[in-house]
């Protein structure tokens, strides 16, 4: 569906379909696997005018979905752009990738130099100046307050984000492993597009994603010597799925203790149990006033489903997986 506009989101009236429409068209790019990627020369163009215009503007407050996919990021900021001061951006990695390259790391604009981990060092003047002009001028062009950015590897860079931009909320989504391994593995195979001799799936263009992965985590940081052992390029989606889990669930809790006043985590099965409660907390977090039309929205949208059962993984992944699950609380 063009915009994520399902049929439910329509009925909350044309003023929330336009801000969608008006982001997904002009402001979010089109990455690999998705349609409509003829559309990026246009969006770059007038997010490089954005860029470009003079001036230093400041967007006000804004927010920061994290994460793993597939673990209720996309339903999450479906439900926040329904307040009426919010306008949701669905991954604009092409306006961030514009600003700084480094952040790509599914090469979908650009095809190297993508980076995991990026640090309040790695903000550049320049980028700051870019990404406060584009999300400022987004608020403005649409009519909201408050930017609603998705970007679930924005977790691994915490402190990048708040040089950049140092009023932002950064909301941390986890889900139990089990059901998001099951999603992100399915969705991998589901989705994967073959491309000359390359595969573009949840892994990047041509793998892209996972050698990152490998090269600056699991063959790098200590915690995972032992992943470093195994045959990391053989690995199935499961696996995979799973080692890419248990690194952004172990980072989200770094982050919260590190950046305990700025990021705020929300369990994917607790919004999905008890909607009006967790939103009641997370607009509070978010500095948000409350909205009949976020919680009327997210009663509909979201759906209690049994939880899958624990994955077949390799057993040094399985003990990592099983240490993190308890790490959260599940």
């Amino acid at each position: 569906m063009i915009g994520q506009l399902d049929k439910i989101y329509l009925t909350f009236g044309k003023r929330n379909a336009f801000h969608r429409l008006v982001s997904y068209f002009f402001f979010e790019g089109r990455p690999h696997t998705t349609r409509g990627q003829f559309l990026n020369p246009f969006v770059k163009t007038f997010l490089n005018l954005l860029a470009e215009l003079p001036g230093s503007p400041s967007p006000d407050r804004p927010i920061y979905i994290t994460g793993l996919g597939r673990s209720g990021t996309t339903v999450l900021g479906k439900i926040l752009s329904l307040h009426k001061d919010v306008g949701f951006l669905n991954e604009p990695k092409l306006m961030w990738s514009l600003a700084d390259p480094q952040t790509d790391v599914c090469g979908d604009y650009v095809d190297s130099s993508g980076r995991f981990m990026l640090n309040p060092d790695d903000a550049h003047a320049e980028t700051k100046l870019k990404i406060g002009r584009v999300l400022s001028r987004y608020a403005f062009l649409t009519g909201i307050k408050r930017p609603l950015d998705k970007y679930p590897e924005f977790i691994f860079r915490v402190g990048y984000l708040k040089s950049i931009l140092p009023t932002s909320k950064i909301v941390f989504i986890s889900r139990n492993g089990n059901d998001a391994v099951a999603s992100v593995a399915h969705w991998s195979q589901d989705k994967g597009v073959v491309v000359g001799e390359r595969t573009d799936d949840w892994w990047g263009r041509g793998d892209i994603k996972w050698t990152y992965l490998c090269d600056q985590i699991f063959t790098v940081l200590p915690e995972y010597s032992d992943v470093a052992k195994l045959d990391l390029n053989k690995l199935d989606h499961v696996n995979r799925a799973a080692l890419e889990w248990i690194v952004t669930m172990r980072q989200g809790i770094a982050a919260l203790n590190s950046w305990p006043n700025d990021v705020y985590h929300i369990k994917y099965e607790d919004l999905v149990r008890e909607p009006a409660i967790e939103l009641e907390k997370l607009l509070r977090a978010c500095e948000l006033a409350p909205s009949d039309d976020v919680l009327a929205y997210s009663q509909k949208a979201l759906k209690v489903r049994d939880r899958k059962a624990k994955p077949e993984l390799e057993e040094t992944i399985s003990q990592l997986f099983d240490e993190t699950m308890s790490m959260l609380g599940y």
